[in-house]
Parts: C-alpha cells; structure tokens; sequence
C-alpha cells in the first residue's frame, strides 16, 4: 500500500471544537490555545466563525480573538463566515480563507439552516465570489456526507451532487465530513470518490467524528485513497449540536500518533499539542477526549 509520505493537519478545536461549549471561554484563552497550536507545528488552523451571536455567543469575541492571534508565517488562518454579512465582518481579520457549508443531506439542510441544499448553495455563491475577488481563499464544508440524524445513510449520489454544486461557485477546495461519526471505512471510500470527481485530491480533506469509534479506521481509508488532508480538533473538542449522543472531532493528538506510527511526516511535535490539548481541557474543566494524549499523560506523570 503506497501512502502520502507527508500529511497537513488543519486542527479544528479553536472554531468547530469550542462552538457549541455552554460556559463562555475568554478571548484570550482561545489566543493562546492558537498560539499553542501553532507552536506545536500546525500549520493550518480554523481559527472561528463569523455568525450571529444570537446564534452562537461563543464566537461573539471573532474580531478581539483574530487580533489577538501573533500570526506566523507558513501557517493560514481560516474562519467560517455563513453569509456576506458575516464575510464582511470577517474582513477586519483578514483571515487567509473562509469556509462555507453545505450538507449532503436535505433535511439536515432544513433542519440546520432552514432551506434546500441548492438554495444554501445559492447563498453562498456571493460569499465566495467576494472572496476571491479580495484574493482569499474558499474551502467548503460538506457535512453528513455518510449519515445524517435524520435521513440515516446518505448515498455517495448526494455527495457528489454537493460536491459538484460547491465547484460550480467557485470553491477551491471542500471538507468531507462524517458529522454525526456513523461512518466506516467502505462507506467514506464512496463519499470520497464521489466527491474525486469535482476535485482533485490536493483539494479534499477528510474530516471524521469519533461517535462509533471509526475515526481513524476511515482516516485510514482515507489514506488509502491518497488523501492527505485532513482536519482534526486537539482534545477531541466539539460535536454535533443536531446529533443526539455525537461525540466530538477526532483528536489531533491520535491522528498524529497513527501517522508518526506509519512514518508519514505531519511537522507536528506530539508532545507540544498534548500540552496544548491539556491547556484547553483544564480550562473546560474536564479531561481530554484524546486517547493518546491520556496515556502519554499517564506516563509522563508516572
């Protein structure tokens, strides 16, 4: 089996991670959970999200947060901006890409967002055709490409119709997301061939969730296939607000253990994102969701 000699992580724990937490996390903790990121060697990293903070009062603190982030070179910053409103917000931060959504699934779509897939593709189509024209990147995010909570499973049909609407409006590169963690290898295989077929490989990423344990199984399909994007969340932070009993991201800290086990090169230093992931952990005042980063903690401390 030839796999990618090297794969780029963008750890999603400041954005998708912390979104949803109940207790507000002050701007500077975010900052430094950034800053710690970075210092362990991510590269990209999803920063926040420009939505009403009616909607999600975590991230009422976008701008303070993405002007208090000492950037660094090499490293893109993104942040997910759901209409021109938002995108206009964004612009102040000068983040070097925005994400956009969409789900493969019609009734999470109404569900989520209250309209079609079609018609949110609509909506963004301004979004990111002002984000070119200001020379910022767009990637997509595509959520409940395997299952959804409402739908069940969701054919590899809808996903490559997704995929397709996103290219048609401009986007450069797009997310395939098991949002709810339903997903098993064969499975993601066909969500992710389906959406080879409007993108070339450099342009998708793989982002799984751990509900059912699976995550790196399909990472590892994932790989299979060539893949060598993908996105994870330091700590395992995060879930699906709209997936009863859906546990969080998979945690960057096992994701870097498989691949520093099957020698391919990440340019992360574990050690550092553990104590990232315990820095923000600690302050939620719980333990990490990271496997990993647990026995390793174990063993440091023994």
């Amino acid at each position: 089996m030839k796999y990618p000699a090297r794969v780029k992580i963008i750890d999603v724990g400041p954005r998708d991670g912390l979104q949803n937490e109940k207790q507000p996390v002050p701007a500077g903790v975010k900052i430094e959970l950034v800053q710690r990121l970075q210092d362990a060697g991510l590269k990209e990293i999803e920063v926040t999200s420009y939505v009403s903070p009616k909607w999600v009062p975590q991230m009422a603190d976008n701008a303070e947060v993405m002007a208090g982030i000492a950037r660094r070179a090499g490293v893109l910053y993104s942040v997910l901006t759901p209409n021109l409103k938002g995108f206009e917000a964004a612009l102040s931060g000068k983040p070097d890409e925005i994400v956009v959504f969409g789900a493969a699934s019609e009734a999470f779509s109404q569900r989520n967002i209250n309209c079609s897939i079609a018609e949110s593709i609509e909506r963004f189509a301004p979004v990111v055709q002002a984000a070119l024209e200001a020379g910022i990147a767009v990637r997509g995010a595509m959520s409940c490409t395997v299952g959804c909570p409402y739908e069940g499973e969701i054919a590899p049909e809808k996903v490559g119709y997704l995929a397709g609407l996103m290219k048609s409006i401009g986007v450069q590169r797009v997310d395939v997301a098991d949002t709810i963690g339903v997903g098993t290898p064969v499975k993601v295989q066909k969500a992710l061939e389906a959406t080879l077929a409007h993108f070339d490989l450099d342009q998708v990423s793989g982002h799984f969730h751990d509900t059912y344990g699976q995550a790196l199984s399909n990472t590892l399909a994932a790989l299979d296939l060539g893949v060598w994007n993908f996105q994870s969340s330091v700590a395992g932070l995060g879930g699906c607000p709209y997936a009863k009993g859906a546990t969080g991201n998979v945690a960057t800290e096992d994701v870097v253990y498989l691949l520093q086990g099957m020698g391919i090169e990440t340019g992360i230093d574990l050690d550092k994102l553990i104590d990232a992931g315990q820095f923000i952990s600690e302050h939620l005042g719980r333990p990490t969701q990271s496997r990993v980063a647990k026995a390793l903690l174990t063993k440091r401390a023994g």
